[in-house]
């Protein structure tokens, strides 16, 4: 075998062909497979990226000869674990130096657990190298074989090219990943979406059918004026989790929080009809008493309670805002009057209510509380309190 055209046959390939590769799974798969094809004996192949996200820290990509392709992500709290500390992508990252541990003579309790892990499996040898992208960063790779000869020194080699291709066909995937993450945190999975689609301009907005959820918690303001800001943020914080939570398990999207309030929509399309959405805002709006309830049992000193207005129709979806300044929301009659609704709540001391449109759509059992003076609507509303 002539190393030096693998190596330079690897590094072209990188350059053109996989260059065009739209995600990462697929660019690890290839890879993969091209690795194997040089006879180089591997047995597991990692690529891991860091996130610029504020609640996720890291993607990666498990390949294995013969086996599903296993995408995962890692939250920030686990950097604070030892799935972090003292782990081998620690040690490439942070000292941009590769890394070689020999599986099959490891010293009992003192090496990371994930060496003890792969040895487990069947493991022999493992190396990891660092990935250096352009903005400083550094990311990292690691190849496991089970030979019982381990990684020779033209598998070293040909690993060892991979630093600078893979890392400049990688960065472009992971600057793109890092973007979609970034805008579903603070947009929703829908807005983002429609955003890394194009849909950038203002006055870039479509008009769709959807279940809207307007969601506030009570006596914030007293909260505000009473308990100390360390207090009243882990309360918000637990209150949020709360909502989203129950929102994206059940077909929803959050698009906004408003102070203490939440606005989510449950879109209807083709594959969601309307009682299914209308449904699965019940199941969303079940889930969150529910969790509320256990919330208040572990956090007496934060007790916290909130309303929730439901309404189905027409809104418009999409950008709005000046030529300086946009937002990716949805507005509409629709939206404002699920917000008025759930300002009855506590007025008539029920903890959901709906329209009528939401109640004949979720045919579901509500008991109708009467009609009542809606600010800007022509006509009284009747109003429902879902089982």
């Amino acid at each position: 075998m002539n190393t030096e055209q693998d190596i330079s046959t690897l590094s072209d390939w990188l350059i053109t062909e996989a260059r065009f590769v739209t995600d990462g799974v697929t660019l690890v798969e290839q890879l993969g497979n091209r690795l194997t094809d040089l006879g180089v004996p591997v047995w597991r192949l990692r690529v891991a990226q860091r996130f610029a996200n504020p609640l996720l820290s890291a993607w990666g990509v498990i390949w294995r000869p013969n086996q599903p392709v296993n995408e995962y992500v890692i939250s920030q709290a686990q950097m604070t674990t030892d799935t972090w500390i003292g782990s081998p992508f620690q040690y490439v990252t942070e000292r941009r130096k590769s890394l070689r541990k020999n599986l099959q003579d490891l010293k009992t309790g003192i090496e990371h657990h994930v060496y003890y892990e792969l040895a487990g499996e069947g493991g022999t040898d493992f190396f990891c190298l660092p990935l250096e992208y352009s903005d400083g960063s550094a990311q990292g790779m690691s190849v496991v074989t089970d030979s019982n000869e381990g990684f020779s020194e033209r598998d070293i080699a040909i690993m060892t090219s991979l630093r600078n291709p893979l890392a400049l066909v990688m960065e472009p995937l992971a600057v793109r990943r890092s973007l979609s993450s970034l805008l579903k945190t603070y947009l929703g999975s829908g807005p983002a979406s429609s955003v890394v689609s194009g849909a950038i301009h203002q006055g870039d907005v479509t008009r769709m059918n959807a279940v809207i959820m307007a969601v506030d918690m009570r006596d914030f303001s007293k909260k505000s004026k009473e308990w100390p800001e360390e207090k009243l943020l882990n309360c918000l914080g637990g209150y949020f989790e709360i909502i989203v939570g129950s929102v994206h398990d059940n077909q929803g999207d959050i698009l906004k929080f408003i102070g203490d309030g939440v606005l989510a929509v449950f879109p209807i399309t083709d594959a969601l009809t309307h009682e299914q959405q209308a449904q699965n805002a019940l199941h969303a709006a079940s889930s969150a008493r529910s969790r509320l309830a256990k919330w208040n049992e572990n956090n007496p000193d934060m007790t916290l309670d909130f309303g929730m207005g439901l309404h189905i129709g027409e809104v418009t979806y999409g950008n709005v805002g000046s030529s300086a300044r946009l937002d990716f929301t949805v507005i509409g009659d629709a939206v404002n009057l699920a917000s008025r609704i759930e300002g009855y709540t506590k007025k008539l001391q029920k903890p959901v209510l709906c329209s009528a449109e939401f109640a004949n759509s979720s045919k579901s059992t509500a008991t109708s509380l009467g009609k009542f003076p809606i600010r800007g609507a022509d006509r009284k509303v009747e109003l429902f309190a879902p089982e």
